[in-house]
């Protein structure tokens, strides 16, 4: 479990800088794609912060006992 959270992390890395929306004058919602993709990136990273701080706990626990 925790290498594939490693990997996650670090498909969030290169995600994170989208080179395909720099010139995107799309709207979605009535706001830029750029900024739409930011806002769904923000909570997808959110979620994974989450998991890794569940997941690491759990790990410490298990140790302590």
């Amino acid at each position: 479990m925790r290498a594939l959270l490693y990997v996650i992390v670090l498909v969030f890395i290169v995600l994170h800088t989208d080179l395909w929306f720099w010139s995107s004058s799309r709207l979605i919602g009535g706001l830029p794609v750029g900024l739409t993709y930011h806002i769904a990136y923000c909570f997808a990273a959110s979620f994974l912060f989450w998991l890794l701080v569940r997941v690491h706990r759990k790990e410490k626990t298990e140790d302590a006992s």
